[in-house]
C-alpha cells in the first residue's frame, strides 16, 4: 500500500492503518529498535508503541515521508527504553558503544546556550554528512543512526572491520574539526 493511503487511513481513524503500517514498515522499525535495545521482545514492544504514537500523532501531523516519521518515533522510544533499562547499570551492546563514541564529540553539558544552539548543530552535522561520499555517509549513518555493529557495517559495505573502524574514527575526527571550525564548543 502506498504511504499516502496509509497516512489517510490514520487520518480517517481507520484501524487498518496499524496493520498496513506493520506490514510495510514492521521489519524496518523492528530493525531500528533491535539494534538499539539488543532484545527482540523489548524491540517488539517499542515497535508496538511506535504504532500507538503514530496513531496518536497523525491527526496533528501529516508526515511527508512515512518511513522517516516511523523510524524517528521508533528510535526515540528505543533510546528512552534503553535509558530506562540501563539507569542503574551499564548495559552492553552496540548502543553503549555508539553513545560513547559520539559523546566524545557532541556530549551535552546541560548548558542553556548549548540547548539553544542545538538546531544549528543539527544543520552543521547535516551539512557535514552532505559533503561526504555516499559510502562514507552510509557507514556513518549505519553506525550512528541505526546503531549497526562494526561487523554488520563491514558485511554491508564489503569491507574489513578494521577498515570500518578506521573510517569511523577518521569521520569522527573530521566531524569534531568541522564543528570546532564553525564555533561549536565540544
Amino acid at each position: 500500500m502506498e504511504d499516502s493511503k496509509i497516512i489517510q487511513l490514520y487520518w480517517d481513524r481507520n484501524e487498518q492503518a496499524i496493520s498496513a503500517t506493520s506490514e510495510k514498515y514492521g521489519s524496518y522499525c523492528t530493525s531500528i529498535a533491535k539494534n538499539i535495545l539488543g532484545n527482540n521482545e523489548t524491540a517488539e514492544e517499542c515497535v508496538n508503541d511506535t504504532y500507538l504514537n503514530a496513531w496518536n500523532s497523525m491527526p496533528l501531523h501529516r508526515p511527508s515521508i512515512l518511513s522517516a516519521f516511523l523510524g524517528r518515533i521508533t528510535r526515540n522510544l528505543s533510546f528512552n527504553r534503553y535509558k530506562h533499562n540501563t539507569a542503574d547499570k551499564r548495559g552492553g551492546g552496540e548502543t553503549a558503544a555508539v553513545l560513547d563514541e559520539l559523546a566524545q564529540i557532541v556530549s551535552g553539558s546541560g548548558d542553556v546556550e548549548q540547548e539553544v544552539n542545538c538546531k544549528e548543530l543539527v544543520r552543521a552535522i547535516d551539512a557535514f554528512l552532505g559533503a561526504l561520499s555516499p559510502k562514507k555517509r552510509s557507514i556513518f549513518i549505519c553506525r550512528y543512526w541505526y546503531t549497526y555493529s562494526i561487523s554488520d557495517i563491514a558485511v554491508r559495505h564489503g569491507m574489513k572491520e578494521g577498515a570500518i573502524s578506521m573510517t569511523l574514527n577518521r569521520l569522527r575526527l573530521r566531524l569534531r574539526s568541522y564543528l570546532t571550525e564553525r564555533g561549536f564548543e565540544l
